[in-house]
């Protein structure tokens, strides 16, 4: 009987572990109550003292997670396993999204603070009227560069890669949508292309910039340029922020020939479960001072007019990061291309890979 009640006591202690655990790790997958606020963002994309700010002033814990493309976010939120209140994803996912039904509508009416936004980026065409996203951060994709480790040369266009000189000096990031829109920029059409001629002719353009390419990579791009194993990088603005603060020989250009303008949008998934914790959360992210800070921190474009007056002067004026009326005439942002149209881009990228190879 003695064993029997130890065995007992073990069995009971052990199902109470393990029932702890499995709660604890369930909050840490996002199982949201009204104290629970679970985002879905970015790697190191927000101060982390804003989110111990919003938890002090509201008194909701914030459950932290990331993702590192728009597709592994969209395909967890459309799995529905996991519980996310607010998610930041990037316009032409925004699009595709409100397709599948995977967001709710946000209530304007709880967020006194979407005054402050620069109305030149809401009611665009990826969600007009904004009704199922709010703007986060915006930005280019460009052109870093090392001026003196290319002779002082200096890099103005696209078609400047292909320069002869610049043999294994070049490192692009690996996306579909930021190399082919290079191409096509670089030809003079739009990098929203839906024409197989000229997705081609693309293509074949990226082939010949093969001997200039050093490597196809991820994040650790910032860390190559920043410790010049490359002379050029393909990167987005908010990178060659951070590259640029990490090695002040570095320049970011946005090239004349045009590029891509790409908003980060925070919306709330339909897995939500404290919408109300949401709507804080988004308004608490829209007011002008947290704004500055986070893009400070983070080192994006804000979208939010009054937060502009609490950033330093050398980055509202830098128009690297915040171009002039003139240049930004030529940004275009992504639109949702379909899916068979995205896989025939992705084919013809993976396609340019392979010939590098």
């Amino acid at each position: 009987m003695k064993k029997l009640i130890q065995l007992f006591t073990v069995v009971f202690v052990s199902a109470f572990a393990l029932l702890y655990v499995t709660s604890y790790l369930n909050s840490s997958e996002g199982y949201s109550g009204k104290n629970t606020l679970t985002v879905y963002n970015w790697g190191d994309y927000i101060d982390p003292d804003l989110i111990k700010k919003f938890e002090k002033e509201t008194g909701i814990k914030v459950i932290y997670q990331t993702f590192d493309s728009n597709e592994a976010m969209m395909t967890k939120i459309a799995q529905g396993g996991t519980t996310f209140d607010v998610a930041v994803p990037s316009e032409y996912a925004i699009s595709k999204m409100k397709e599948e039904g995977l967001l709710l509508p946000i209530d304007h009416s709880k967020l006194p603070n979407l005054k402050y936004i620069d109305p030149r980026f809401l009611n665009l065409s990826f969600d007009p009227g904004n009704k199922y996203s709010i703007p986060y951060f915006w930005g280019t994709v460009g052109i870093v560069y090392n001026p003196e480790m290319l002779g002082g040369k200096k890099i103005t266009s696209w078609n400047d890669l292909w320069d002869p000189n610049l043999k294994n000096q070049i490192l692009l990031v690996d996306g579909a949508r930021e190399i082919m829109g290079m191409a096509l920029n670089s030809l003079h059409y739009s990098l929203n292309d839906t024409n197989k001629a000229h997705l081609q002719e693309a293509k074949r353009k990226l082939d010949v910039l093969t001997p200039n390419i050093k490597a196809i990579v991820g994040d650790e791009i910032k860390m190559l340029l920043a410790n010049e194993e490359a002379a050029v990088g393909i990167v987005w603005s908010g990178d060659a922020a951070e590259i640029m603060s990490e090695n002040e020989k570095l320049d970011y250009v946005i090239p004349k020939e045009g590029t891509n303008l790409w908003f980060d949008n925070m919306v709330i998934p339909k897995t939500a479960k404290n919408i109300e914790g949401a709507h804080q959360f988004i308004n608490f992210m829209l007011d002008p001072k947290n704004a500055a800070q986070n893009a400070e921190y983070v080192g994006y474009s804000t979208p939010n007019a009054k937060a502009l007056e609490y950033l330093p002067k050398e980055i509202v004026e830098d128009e690297r990061f915040y171009p002039s009326d003139e240049l930004a005439e030529k940004l275009e942002v992504y639109e949702n291309l379909g899916k068979k149209m995205l896989a025939y881009y992705n084919e013809l990228f993976l396609e340019f890979k392979m010939h590098k190879k």
